[in-house]
């Protein structure tokens, strides 16, 4: 059966890995300093201060390790989707991320908030993603195509 996904699933491994890295590479201050245009955070202490308001039963330290544990998870949730590494385990990683953090944007900034940034339709793509039978042009397919031969 031939394989109808193979350039959608390609857009939303990209789409989404990018997704995922930019906001990683904001809070580090790569893509410029805090009130620069475009930059959501630009520094650490800025995203760890809006993680508190996501998680505010948390302290400001506990915050914090959350923040660690979610950029780590973005960071390597963009790296395996971008190349097509375990991409289904990826996805749905990236579901569950995307889905709490929209519910936690629900609950704690209002229920348009997290629509306004569309996370709940990346939780969506995420979720469709990892249903794709074959993921074409990624390591998956190729090391699925090396064993077998």
């Amino acid at each position: 059966m031939k394989n109808e996904f193979s350039i959608p699933q390609l857009f939303l491994r990209l789409a989404l890995g990018i997704g995922f890295i930019l906001p990683v590479l904001d809070r580090l201050g790569m893509l410029g300093p805090a009130g620069t245009k475009n930059v959501a955070w630009g520094n650490w202490e800025n995203f760890i201060s809006y993680t508190n308001t996501l998680l505010p039963f948390l302290g400001k330290s506990a915050a914090g390790f959350m923040g660690l544990i979610a950029t780590l998870a973005e960071a390597i949730f963009a790296v395996l989707l971008i190349t097509g590494y375990k991409t289904r385990l990826a996805a749905q990683g990236s579901f569950l991320l995307t889905l709490t953090f929209g519910l936690c944007m629900a609950v704690f900034l209002g229920i348009r908030a997290p629509f306004n940034y569309s996370v709940f339709a990346d939780s969506a793509a995420s979720l469709l993603l990892a249903s794709i039978p074959v993921y074409k042009w990624s390591l998956d397919n190729y090391l699925v195509k090396e064993t077998l031969s």
